[in-house]
């Protein structure tokens, strides 16, 4: 996938350069503009076709925060070119996958090559049971391309040597390479009720963690007070 990003604000936008034939995958709704030398076709978000694929992609829907659709955006000619932004002010950021698979957060994946995808993997119990993110899955990618991720806020990368266990709070996680160990745990405390910090993951091994310095929980209970009640 060739693409330029349109700087290093909050609001950044993508603009993916295609070759006549060439397909990338985008996150349905994200279409800023294009120059009208591709084309645009909304599929259901799998691999399969008729009403097996319309389930899994309703199963994707609920465990992963994406939608049930996904845009595939086809060049026309050697110079096709659509813009694409995210719902959510932040940054935007590649991932080189094939040699390294990534585990995903809800609501991150933006756009990827036609020959990466990502798929549901199940979790354990224990991680099910305390995960605010994906219940008893996660996604996870396959393939060898590129994929963009978004997050809100900025993006922190954190590589890991697997000296030591390296811990984050759960909702700021947005991807991080399947070569790493995890586990979900209470911060501190009971679910963290002393600190004011909730869940958390613990990440052991040799590995990439990418994380947003913002979370949509943390700004909803912050303006919760200014939104009017049902009576």
């Amino acid at each position: 996938m060739k693409f330029q990003l349109s700087g290093s604000t909050a609001f950044q936008l993508a603009e993916i350069y295609l070759k006549q034939g060439e397909v990338v995958q985008i996150e349905s709704g994200s279409m800023i503009y294009h120059n009208g030398n591709v084309k645009l076709e909304g599929k259901t978000n799998s691999s399969s076709g008729g009403l097996g694929g319309l389930l899994k992609a309703a199963a994707r829907s609920v465990v992963s925060g994406e939608s049930m659709f996904i845009t595939h955006v086809t060049g026309l000619t050697n110079d096709g070119m659509v813009a694409i932004a995210p719902s959510a002010p932040g940054v935007i950021k590649e991932l080189v996958v094939g040699a390294e698979q990534y585990r995903i957060n809800d609501k991150s994946f933006f756009a990827c090559d036609s020959t990466v995808t990502y798929e549901i993997k199940k979790q354990s119990l224990g991680k099910a049971i305390f995960g605010g993110a994906g219940g008893l899955f996660v996604m996870e990618t396959t393939g060898s391309g590129t994929m963009l991720v978004n997050s809100y806020g900025d993006i922190i990368e954190i590589d890991l040597d697997g000296s030591k266990p390296f811990v984050v709070d759960n909702y700021h996680v947005v991807a991080w390479t399947s070569t790493l160990n995890y586990e979900i745990k209470v911060a501190s405390g009971t679910f963290g009720f002393t600190s004011g910090e909730g869940l958390v993951n613990e990440f052991n091994g040799r590995g990439k963690i990418l994380i947003q310095t913002r979370n949509m929980e943390s700004l909803a209970k912050m303006l919760k007070p200014f939104l009017p009640s049902g009576s």
